[in-house]
């Protein structure tokens, strides 16, 4: 897409679920999107496509699920396979950034503002995204 772009967008991958966050190089800033459905790991591509299309990002940032080890799990492998799909379908450059907790971070402070485990209204999976990509932007 725009390789000059300062717009990203960070997935939280997900069986279930795909979070999504945008976030900006200029100004370090980044907030929750949306959430897309998948089924075994495979979202409605043409969801993405409109996602990618109206946002014109020069960077895609998927979340890396790693054990506390820092080994990487049948989960890793399935978060680096939807990433080198979102390289290839929409010819974008694709990073991972560590995501280790952050599914657990979202819920506490999805929690802490007064959830009570009914995400429906704001789902953890967009905030964990941002997240995703608050670390991304605070380790460049």
């Amino acid at each position: 897409m725009n390789k000059t772009s300062p717009t990203i967008l960070a997935f939280d991958f997900g069986l279930c679920q795909i979070g999504v966050a945008s976030g900006n190089n200029l100004t370090g800033t980044a907030q929750a999107l949306t959430t897309f459905k998948a089924q075994d790991g495979t979202p409605r591509w043409e969801e993405i496509a409109k996602l990618i299309e109206e946002w014109q990002p020069g960077l895609l940032l998927v979340g890396l699920p790693l054990n506390m080890d820092d080994s990487e799990s049948e989960l890793s492998a399935r978060a680096r396979k939807f990433g080198r799909r979102l390289e290839g379908r929409f010819n974008t450059a694709v990073e991972y950034v560590d995501e280790r907790l952050s599914s657990f971070e979202a819920k506490a402070s999805l929690r802490e503002q007064g959830h009570r485990g009914d995400y429906h209204d704001k789902p953890a999976d967009s905030l964990a995204a941002q997240l995703i990509l608050e670390t991304y932007l605070n380790s460049a």
